[in-house]
């Protein structure tokens, strides 16, 4: 893993990756709406995901003979069991318990919350660095969604479902917190078990409630879309929080609702509005703010064991040790095992990701 600008750049490229291929699912989801029970749809999107991305994690781990990516290890699985319990349980019932009594309208502009508490989360509670440029760009984005979102005054008949909403962008932004603590780990593993677990738990709900979904290609349509949408696009955002940190990638992946509406401008005929400009405009500010960002001063860096994708640049050196079944030590391609990094002190330009979590 490379610590140049490239690096982080790179990351930027896939958190927008990311935004762009779950922001065209709302309007492709809409096309099977009227066949398919939302919560049911739900289900299966999530269920593409899994089963795809699961497919695609146990073929990679029986035909690759050298690691690439690092496996889950027992010491990842709270955080994993958190994120999941909190981010594709807890969240998805809290929203839906919330639209109940929100208005649609509202609960769009109730949802840019997740990015904001996601950095205030980051900086806070999990010492991320996050500078005024940062911040200034992620109120850009945030604004952007917010313009699309508008439709008037937000309505709603009792602060209750705004309080759900509030509370599902909130345990969101603790997934997302939760999920960067093992965004080392092999993402297509880590994104896999979400869907499932999702997945699972939204079609136990929909069957619960009699809803069922009987056309074959509407449901093999679901499960396609919440493949590369759901799925796909939860893989680049792991690979973005691993090079970029959790503030600055969910900064970028709030910009989904601009891919949203621009494809709902092509496949619904829906007009060229002023509220589009106008987001499109912050938004791109925002992201501008971002990738112009420049970070660098003298740091310290601990001892610390981890295992994590890796080639060897200033931060792994090519001595580090090599164990039996670990790639060999002048292997160029990047690899993963455990390995020790002694303490280093130095300067170069550098993104929060998972060697630099310093809090300035």
């Amino acid at each position: 893993m490379n610590r140049d600008p490239a690096s982080a750049r790179r990351g930027i490229g896939l958190a927008l990756v990311a935004a762009l291929l779950f922001g065209v699912s709302t309007p492709l989801a809409k096309l099977l709406l009227g066949d398919v029970h939302p919560q049911m749809l739900a289900a299966f999107l999530y269920l593409g995901s899994g089963l795809g991305l699961g497919s695609v994690w146990l073929a990679t781990r029986l035909l690759q003979t050298k690691r690439r990516e690092t496996a889950l290890t027992r010491a990842d699985l709270p955080w994993l069991a958190g994120a999941v319990a909190v981010g594709g349980v807890l969240s998805p019932l809290l929203l839906l318990m919330g639209l109940e009594r929100t208005a649609a309208s509202s609960a769009a502009l109730l949802l840019n919350l997740e990015g904001v508490l996601t950095a205030a989360l980051a900086w806070l509670a999990f010492g991320e660095h996050i500078s005024g440029r940062i911040a200034a760009g992620m109120v850009a984005i945030c604004a952007g969604g917010g313009v699309l979102a508008w439709q008037g005054s937000p309505t709603w008949t009792d602060e209750v479902g705004p309080l759900l909403i509030a509370g599902a962008c909130l345990a969101w932004a603790i997934d997302n917190n939760l999920t960067q603590k093992i965004s080392g780990s092999d993402p297509v593993q880590i994104a896999s078990i979400k869907g499932l677990v999702a997945g699972t738990v939204n079609f136990s709900i929909a069957a619960a409630t009699g809803s069922f979904a009987t056309d074959p290609v509407h449901v093999i349509a679901a499960l396609a879309l919440g493949l590369f949408s759901y799925g796909v696009s939860l893989v680049c955002y792991l690979r973005a929080l691993r090079e970029t940190g959790t503030a600055r990638a969910t900064a970028y992946f709030s910009v989904a609702p601009f891919a949203g509406a621009l494809l709902a401008i092509v496949i619904w005929r829906e007009p060229l509005t002023p509220a589009f400009l106008v987001a499109s405009a912050l938004m791109l500010a925002g992201v501008w703010l971002h990738v112009t960002e420049r970070h660098r001063h003298v740091h310290r860096h601990e001892p610390l064991v981890h295992a994590h994708v890796h080639v060897h640049d200033d931060h792994h050196d090519a001595g580090h040790r090599h164990g039996p079944g670990d790639p060999e030590p002048a292997d160029p391609l990047p690899h993963a095992h455990e390995h020790r990094h002694e303490p280093l002190v130095h300067t170069h330009e550098h993104y929060p990701d998972l060697h630099h979590r310093h809090g300035n």
